[in-house]
């Protein structure tokens, strides 16, 4: 698939396990996309969350801080997509985010792309 679709997007990446996160970085930059973060830490994220123009998120369930939903919550409110990224099954997730996108961790750069594209609107 090619990345022109995605270029330029912004996309949020909480992770706190930083070879993760780095992986994920790479896989973004060499889609086109402009990576916000990454961080790790719950207050950093809500602040990116917050005040920062997205196109998209990658959220990891916990990272340090605590559980990554009120950055979900802030994402929601803002209108911006975004994709929980995660091991932990269903049961780990509140009720109103058991519809959101899942990448099961260890996810390929295949499958990132994918949900990518589809949280951009890009289905190809």
């Amino acid at each position: 698939m090619p990345a022109d679709s995605l270029s330029g997007r912004r996309i949020l990446v909480v992770e706190d396990e930083m070879l993760i996160a780095l992986e994920i970085v790479d896989a973004l930059e060499a889609l086109g996309c402009v990576v916000v973060g990454p961080t790790g830490e719950l207050d950093a994220a809500l602040q990116l969350a917050s005040d920062r123009p997205l196109d998209a998120a990658i959220l990891d369930i916990t990272i340090q801080g605590g559980q990554v939903y009120p950055v979900a919550e802030q994402l929601l409110a803002r209108g911006i997509p975004f994709v929980l990224a995660s091991g932990y099954g269903n049961w780990a997730l509140p009720d109103a985010l058991q519809d959101r996108p899942r990448l099961t961790k260890p996810f390929t750069g295949g499958e990132l792309e994918g949900v990518l594209r589809s949280l951009c609107g890009d289905d190809r």
